[in-house]
């Protein structure tokens, strides 16, 4: 499932390329995962202003309200000219004056919605809930912290959670508490002050890194531009179970937290 880090990377692909363009035409394909919410042709002739992100959420801001893309577990989006005729997976196609926006999902858990504006019911259902920001200055360390300390669930499936902090997927869950040291399954509540301060700052470091290496490319995960990402080559625990730690030599182990695959080091991560 793309995460935080594969949809700044999408957004950041075309971003600049897209800004200022007229929408010229909307196509949409099989259903997805929610309805549009407005008559295609009525988004023809707007402007895209630009393009933000919020969570996992790229905002698409035109003239006339918002566009909220979600990629759900499969999608990826393509920007460009002279795109190839819509394939069977190809559900959304936003023909604009620089160039066509498409969505491709095959599992079709992603979705395109149109919003009046951010604070529109329909915007506020989809974003309402969500936590801080990790790569911004809203992300406090003092709310983090008053945050787990309100929480019994397992560390790992509170970072899942995004109601939180959004954004810390299942790669670079175990990734950062690998490197603060904490294991998957430690009660969020009883992490020390300490432990939390490192978590805090692996949070930003490991989604900063997984941005700047493309975001992580496991199975078919490419930018809007075709270019995969490279960040699962430098993890430190996740996919490695049966290897040995790169700093102590430990065998890393997987075990299960719900549906999720958890993976960690037992001597690096005792808290």
């Amino acid at each position: 499932m793309p995460e935080l880090p594969e949809v700044e990377v999408t957004r950041r692909s075309f971003a600049d390329a897209i800004a200022g363009a007229r929408i010229d035409s909307v196509v949409l394909g099989k259903p997805l995962r929610w309805p549009l919410g407005c008559d295609p042709l009525s988004l023809v002739g707007q402007e895209v202003l630009g393009l933000r992100r919020r969570g996992k959420y790229l905002l698409a801001d035109t003239s006339q309200g918002l566009l909220l893309l979600h990629l759900g577990m499969s999608g990826s989006l393509r920007f460009g000219h002279g795109l190839p005729p819509a394939g069977p997976h190809d559900h959304f196609d936003l023909g604009t004056s620089h160039g066509t926006l498409r969505l491709h999902d095959p599992r079709r858990f992603g979705a395109v919605v149109f919003a009046p504006g951010e604070h529109s019911p329909v915007a506020t259902k989809l974003l309402g809930a969500l936590g801080m920001e990790p790569l911004s200055d809203s992300f406090s360390l003092a709310a983090f912290q008053a945050g787990l300390k309100k929480s019994r669930m397992p560390i790992k499936q509170l970072l899942l959670a995004g109601r939180l902090v959004v954004g810390v997927g299942n790669i670079y869950a175990s990734e950062v508490l690998f490197m603060a040291g904490i294991r998957p399954t430690a009660v969020s509540a009883r992490i020390g002050a300490g432990r939390v301060r490192l978590l805090h700052e692996a949070i930003r470091v490991v989604l900063a890194r997984a941005v700047d290496m493309g975001g992580s490319t496991l199975r078919d995960f490419s930018n809007a531009d075709g270019t995969a990402g490279h960040f699962q080559t430098a993890a430190n625990v996740y996919g490695r179970d049966g290897a040995p730690c790169h700093v102590c030599g430990t065998t890393i182990r997987l075990l299960r937290q719900g549906q999720r695959s958890s993976y960690f080091c037992p001597q690096c991560q005792r808290a």
